[in-house]
């Protein structure tokens, strides 16, 4: 490789692991992210996947029913001690904004990591029952958020069938994205989650 080659590459690897789904998508509309950071690692099937050219109803129509199955999921995990009393929380919403499900469940003791996948799981299942095709997924875990972009390897244990059973969740939607939110942007999720531990009595 030369040298040129080298820094090209290191600089499209850098720009990959500091641009967020959200910005990607912003910047590639009609790209998946994922699609696009296997095309940065250069690994096989580097094809960016991309919504098909639209042809038979009229464009208002395929908008309108795209927009049906687009939906947006904030979810959060609280413990109350690490590990201790934990509940996750999960808000579903739809294209126009409105709330098609608030999840609130307490978990039991578990660490922190472990009620922020459990909260993912529980809001990209009612994602599914409500039949959205397409989802956006909000955390203020940055941990979890890269794990499942795929620019953290998961070493912990409890967390990696965890992990497994999120991917093969995401797998049943057409396309998704993940994106780190700063608390502030997750806080009906982070209070649904602590309402699991305070009805339990925790």
């Amino acid at each position: 490789m030369t040298n040129d080659a080298a820094v090209r590459e290191a600089v499209l690897r850098r720009l990959a692991d500091q641009l967020d789904d959200a910005e990607l998508t912003r910047l590639f509309p009609g790209q998946l992210p994922a699609s696009l950071r296997r095309i940065i690692a250069g690994g096989p099937g580097n094809e960016p996947s991309q919504a098909p050219a639209a042809t038979g109803p009229p464009a208002t129509a395929a908008v309108t029913a795209r927009a049906q199955g687009c939906c947006r999921l904030f979810t959060d995990g609280a413990s109350r001690g690490n590990p201790g009393q934990a509940g996750a929380g999960a808000v579903l919403l739809d294209n126009g904004n409105e709330e098609l499900a608030a999840k609130s469940v307490y978990l039991g003791v578990c660490t922190n990591n472990v009620a922020e996948y459990k909260a993912l799981l529980i809001g990209l299942d009612e994602a599914l029952r409500h039949g959205c095709t397409d989802v956006a997924v909000f955390l203020d875990s940055e941990l979890i958020v890269r794990q499942i972009q795929g620019r953290y390897k998961v070493k912990n244990e409890a967390l990696l069938p965890l992990f497994q059973q999120v991917q093969e969740r995401l797998d049943r939607f057409a396309a998704w994205s993940i994106t780190h939110v700063p608390r502030s942007q997750n806080a009906r999720a982070d209070q649904l989650a602590n309402r699991g531990i305070d009805q339990h009595g925790g």
